[in-house]
């Protein structure tokens, strides 16, 4: 008898610790490196906006598996904070998935760790083009500077603009506008007429847009920071006088964020830029999306960061359905090559050989519609993507 009862509790032991892996295999964590703190501390809560507003849509469970976040902050442009972080997600934490990076160089930091642990790392913003190329497991679902660059060279050189110079931050992003626009422009019979590099924490422009000013160029193609220095940017423009002498401002539309409208003010109004998003957008997808997130968020604006973080958890989402629910690497990676959906942004897809995103270029104005600063749309580039992969 004594034997039948030690039996029985090994049998109910066992099956606990069966029950319990069970659930514990149900259980999907996804880790978000982020800037939650620090300089960039807008551009994480606009992603973490998205991926909750993603998964208050449509629940927090998907091919029998509970998601659950965990959330690092990075700091800002911080790469040994950021590997340091993303390592305590793998090992410690044991995420499935990592995900976030609103910073290339926190991207660059963390690519490594993905192909090491073979763990599949979805960049929700940072936008250098070599970033996918880091890691045979990263996805990008944001953009890359080389598209929209490419697609504000091609307007502007179809448009008169034939001479240009080149204003952009010296970090990876701006040395991606810089090459793309030069190359694409100057390929379509465009002349370069000077460039710079700034410092990436600029305060005042107006030295460096004193060239600009002698050199009598058609448009200023420029890359900055959003936040701050392009504030400065356009107020040291309107300043040196630049606007009365005819020159445009030109550029990837980041520059002109739906969260910078308000510093940036009337003196940004006429701005020309190549985006794959505005709030603005005319679709049945996007006028869902800024209702909801305004529900949710009351008070803010939806911009590229937060489609960003919707579409990243999108994307995880079709990826584990089409898995059913194999997170492990290889699986995931082979779901999500060739992925398409319609985005807020309009048709998506990940380029299968790249893993990066192909999109539409919106080109936009900026302009008071009913009081308010809107980029609105007014041409379009189709099924964009990423230049910077077209040798």
């Amino acid at each position: 008898m004594k034997l039948k009862i030690t039996l029985g509790a090994v049998a109910l032991s066992m099956g606990a610790a069966l029950m319990a892996g069970v659930v514990q295999a149900k259980e999907l964590k996804v880790g978000l490196v982020l800037s939650v703190s620090g300089p960039f501390s807008d551009y994480g809560r606009q992603i973490q906006n998205g991926v909750h507003l993603y998964m208050t849509e449509h629940g927090d469970t998907v091919a029998g598996r509970k998601i659950t976040l965990i959330v690092k902050d990075d700091t800002g442009i911080a790469p040994a904070v950021a590997k340091r972080q993303a390592q305590e997600l793998l090992i410690k934490d044991k995420v499935d998935i990592l995900a976030g990076f609103d910073l290339t160089p926190n991207a660059f930091a963390a690519a490594s760790l993905a192909t090491e642990a073979k763990v599949p790392m979805i960049i929700m913003n940072a936008a250098t083009s070599s970033i996918t190329e880091k890691s045979p497991y990263i996805a990008r679902v944001s953009m890359t500077l080389p598209q929209s660059s490419w697609a504000m060279a091609k307007w502007a050189y179809q448009n008169n603009i034939h001479s240009a110079y080149i204003l952009v931050a010296d970090y990876g992003p701006g040395h991606d506008a810089q090459d793309q626009f030069k190359k694409t422009f100057s390929s379509l019979g465009g002349k370069i007429v000077g460039e710079v590099r700034t410092p990436v924490n600029t305060a005042d422009y107006s030295p460096f847009l004193q060239r600009v000013k002698d050199a009598k160029p058609d448009a200023l193609f420029f890359f900055v920071p959003p936040g701050s220095s392009m504030v400065s940017l356009v107020k040291n423009f309107r300043e040196l006088g630049l606007d009365k002498l005819g020159i445009k401002e030109i550029g990837p539309g980041d520059m002109t964020d739906e969260n910078s409208l308000p510093a940036l003010g009337d003196s940004a109004l006429g701005m020309i830029t190549a985006f794959h998003y505005s709030a603005a957008h005319d679709s049945p997808e996007n006028k869902a999306f800024v209702a909801a997130y305004a529900k949710s968020f009351p008070g803010d604006a939806p911009n590229f960061m937060s489609i960003g973080g919707y579409d990243g958890m999108q994307l995880i989402y079709k990826a584990l359905e089409k898995t059913g629910g194999d997170a492990s690497g290889d699986a995931f990676m082979a779901a999500v090559k060739g992925m398409k959906w319609m985005s807020p942004r309009g048709p998506v897809e990940i380029d299968p050989e790249t893993r990066d995103i192909v999109q539409n270029e919106y080109i936009r104005k900026l302009e008071r519609v009913n009081g308010v600063l809107q980029n609105v749309e007014f041409d379009t580039i189709k099924a964009v993507k990423d230049p910077g992969k077209q040798g």
